[in-house]
């Protein structure tokens, strides 16, 4: 709980250090995502899960310098596949992202990084797994990390790109059935997005 406050403190913070003719922007943004749990493979061997998300967004940007920010409000689907069983979890991610825009009015690129808070809403919060060193994972509540991203925006409407998250804190942890052996797990993952700015 305090690590959620603590991003939601530095969002705020990022918020009222934009200047006050800074341009205000909302859209939706979508796309998909591509995750594997970090988790030592003796315990358990996982491969990638594929998913999707979407969800409002807010942007925020300074005339001609082409420095601002986004916030957005994600459906987000992520998981663990191994032994050919797929396993998925649906979170609520709050990404808020330091963007740099750069190039002519019609196309421009841009970069962008900054931290995310995840919420787990959905999804089983534990799956057994027979036959295997870990034989229950188990989902944890809340999930923190950074991104990295890059795109491209045409004609001020339309921004296609890709992002990287690196997961900081431990959202799964296998365990077996007599609770005798632990080990933990980081989301990472990539994933492609385009978003609709009005």
């Amino acid at each position: 709980m305090k690590k959620s406050v603590f991003v939601l403190f530095v969002a705020v913070l990022g918020i009222m250090a934009i200047p006050a003719h800074a341009q205000l922007k909302f859209g939706i943004k979508g796309g998909a995502n591509i995750s594997k749990v970090s988790i030592n493979k003796e315990v358990l061997n996982s491969d990638n899960v594929t998913g999707f998300n979407i969800g409002p967004m807010i942007e925020f940007t300074v005339p001609l310098v082409g420095v601002g920010m986004d916030v957005a409000l994600l459906y987000s689907q992520r998981g663990v596949e191994t032994l050919n069983e797929t396993m998925k979890t649906s979170y609520l991610d709050v990404p808020v992202n330091f963007k740099w825009k750069f190039g002519i009015p019609l196309v421009k690129a841009y970069l962008a990084a900054g931290p995310y808070a995840s919420f787990r809403i959905g999804g089983d919060k534990f799956w057994e797994i027979p036959h295997h060193v870990g034989e229950q994972l188990k989902a944890k509540n809340f999930g923190a990390g950074l991104n990295f991203g890059a795109g491209v925006e045409l004609l001020s409407h339309l921004q296609v790109g890709f992002n990287y998250g690196l997961g900081l804190t431990n959202d799964y942890e296998a365990l077996t059935a007599q609770d005798a052996f632990r080990a933990d797990g980081k989301s990472r993952g990539w994933s492609i997005n385009a978003a609709i700015i009005f």
